[in-house]
């Protein structure tokens, strides 16, 4: 089997799953079988692990894989006709869709909420009125670990979290924080992401740490709340990047 060819760490996921792709389609990983751990492809590829595991996402969702979280990353069945799916315009994943912010990448939705949400919860520490506090207290306390769908959980999470922006007391802040959670969740590979990887301890992780960021916002202490959002969401990116294979 040939070798795959490095990638630099600043190309798109989307090339990555090209070359995955490729070598699917030409046979070099036959159908059924176990495709190289997470760490050996991204060290194969020179790219990091979060850019792999969306190249990875992306071919799940285009029918090429099927990611087996405890087991590993299999190769799928080509349909009756035995051949793979293409693109639908018969270019490459890479080219294949605008370079938009509605086509930006899981990780990289994180990275901007990371960059943005620790300062809204520093303000709104600051800010907030009694009935804002209320509000975010009320959205925490609707989240249950046990529910049994994620996506009820998400608007539940998604609740608590733009209430800290509209309680930040700057009006653009929440804007964008609201522009960033409509992009999260019209992404298909977040969500799918979501699906794989966010589970009842997950959750449970996440309303600790969104008590945490509670108790710092009622005791008015800005300083507390945006180390707590900051955890909190780096947290969200570990999770989502851990071992698919155990």
């Amino acid at each position: 089997m040939s070798s795959l060819q490095a990638v630099s760490a600043q190309r798109l996921y989307r090339l990555i799953a090209d070359q995955i792709a490729q070598k699917i389609r030409n046979g070099e990983f036959a159908p059924g079988e176990r495709l190289p751990s997470e760490r050996e492809l991204a060290e194969q590829l020179s790219v990091a692990r979060s850019t792999l595991r969306e190249a990875l996402i992306a071919l799940e969702i285009g029918g090429l894989i099927e990611v087996r979280v405890g087991s590993g990353v299999f190769v799928s069945e080509p349909p009756e006709q035995g051949k793979y799916p293409a693109p639908s315009d018969g270019t490459p994943l890479a080219t294949n869709a605008p370079s938009t912010a509605a086509e930006a990448s899981p990780f990289a939705l994180l990275e901007a909420r990371t960059l943005i949400e620790p300062e809204c919860a520093a303000l709104a520490a600051q800010n907030a009125s009694a009935d804002q506090l209320g509000a975010i207290e009320e959205a925490r306390s609707k989240m249950k670990p046990d529910l049994a769908s994620n996506a009820r959980n998400f608007a539940f999470d998604r609740a608590f979290h733009e209430s800290i922006a509209a309680a930040c007391g700057n009006a653009a802040l929440q804007s964008v924080v609201t522009h960033i959670w409509d992009l999260c969740e019209a992404n298909t590979l977040y969500q799918r992401l979501d699906k794989h990887f966010v589970d009842e301890s997950a959750w449970r992780q996440a309303m600790g740490e969104h008590d945490r960021i509670v108790a710092a916002l009622t005791a008015r202490d800005p300083v507390r709340a945006r180390h707590a959002m900051s955890f909190h969401l780096i947290a969200i990116r570990a999770r989502l990047s851990e071992d698919i294979q155990q």
